[in-house]
């Protein structure tokens, strides 16, 4: 019979087995699929592959970046390029697992969804703890409403992203 120790230590080798040979992980780990980022829209959109050709619409679930652009009735926002900017260079190429709350599509047929990075990142989260979006809540997806809600208020405090002074212009 094996030991703990030796159960976890087989465990670990089994893991790292793919590393050492130059193999990729599988996009379908442990019932966990991770899909890769193909393409940001803006601080709050992006596609992912999803083995469909044409790929899946996310939308962060909970929080809303600044536009980047005018489009349509939209104007631009204040630190919308910004916002999306840290967004692409954040998730662009990456692999994201995505977790759904109580509504999974939006009114656009977009996918909404909690994104998390494979290093543990909370992408939603982050833009809102380092300024790049603010808390929109739109029940019934509530699961992290207040988690958000205090990042916001700790980033406005500190000032960042879009919690910074405008510059003001030189004439």
């Amino acid at each position: 019979m094996l030991c703990g120790k030796t159960i976890l230590l087989l465990t670990l080798l089994a893991a790292l087995l793919p590393a050492v040979s130059g193999q990729t992980a599988p996009a379908e780990h442990a019932g966990v699929t991770w899909y890769t980022v193909i393409r940001v829209v803006d601080g709050d959109t992006f596609w992912v592959d999803d083995g469909s050709g044409k790929g899946l619409k996310i939308r962060l679930t909970g929080i809303d970046a600044p536009e980047p652009r005018n489009s349509g009735k939209k104007l631009k926002g204040y630190f919308g390029s910004e916002s999306s900017g840290y967004l692409a260079q954040l998730l662009y190429g990456q692999e994201v697992r995505l977790e759904y709350d109580v509504s999974r599509l939006d009114r656009y047929g977009r996918t909404l969804a909690y994104v998390y990075l494979r290093d543990g990142t909370f992408v939603n989260a982050d833009l809102v703890k380092n300024g790049y979006a603010t808390v929109m809540t739109m029940p019934p997806n509530v699961r992290y409403a207040d988690e958000f809600v205090k990042l916001a208020e700790k980033a406005r405090k500190q000032k960042r992203g879009l919690w910074k002074p405008a510059p003001s212009k030189v004439d």
